[in-house]
């Protein structure tokens, strides 16, 4: 589980296929204290350490979560900076809301502009998805817990603060862009519900 709060910028600089993909991911975090099989969300996609060195990991990334995520569409090339949170343990802070890692669907920006020193952001969320959407509830993007402003249809909008475009990716996204999209858990189960009663 994670919280949706971005701890450090990752890097890739190496990807390789071998039946699933590899990914080396070169990061701040210490290393030493990250285990062999621990979790990492890399752009809101939990991945397992599988190897790791000094300020580096590597991931492996299946064909099922390749289709199910921006990386089937982008492609994740040397280079590529990622979204990274370190898997939430008992005692922290939840600071975001709680988020799997387990990906959606991938939403796509549609507009950008500037709105105070905020950026105001609107995406189109794939239909299916859209109905878990709610005004003033949470969504995760690209693993960054974001409050949603409006919903219309399957667009909905976000408000990214100066703060967060500087310690994620948020700073670097433009119009086009597909994003990684996890709806918020209680919003399913609330809509499962509803259905059910």
């Amino acid at each position: 589980m994670f919280t949706g709060i971005i701890t450090d910028i990752g890097e890739v600089s190496r990807v390789e296929m071998r039946g699933d993909m590899r990914a080396r991911i070169s990061c701040r975090y210490e290393m030493a204290g990250v285990d062999l099989g621990a979790s990492i969300a890399c752009d809101g996609i939990c991945l397992t350490v599988v190897e790791k060195g000094a300020d580096w990991f590597d991931v492996d990334i299946s064909a099922e979560t390749i289709s199910k995520t921006n990386i089937g569409a982008n492609g994740w090339a040397p280079g590529k900076r990622l979204n990274l949170e370190r898997a939430l343990r008992v005692g922290d802070e939840l600071g975001g809301h709680i988020v799997s890692g387990h990906v959606d669907g991938v939403a796509v920006i549609e507009e950008m502009r500037d709105e105070g020193g905020s950026t105001r952001i609107t995406l189109r969320a794939p239909r299916a998805l859209a109905r878990f959407i709610a005004p003033k509830g949470s969504v995760a993007l690209n693993g960054t817990s974001l409050t949603v402003n409006e919903v219309e249809g399957d667009r909905f909008g976000v408000n990214v603060i100066p703060h967060t475009q500087a310690v994620t990716t948020w700073g670097e996204v433009q119009p086009g862009d597909e994003v990684n999209l996890e709806i918020d858990t209680l919003a399913r189960y609330v809509a499962r519900l509803a259905e059910a009663g």
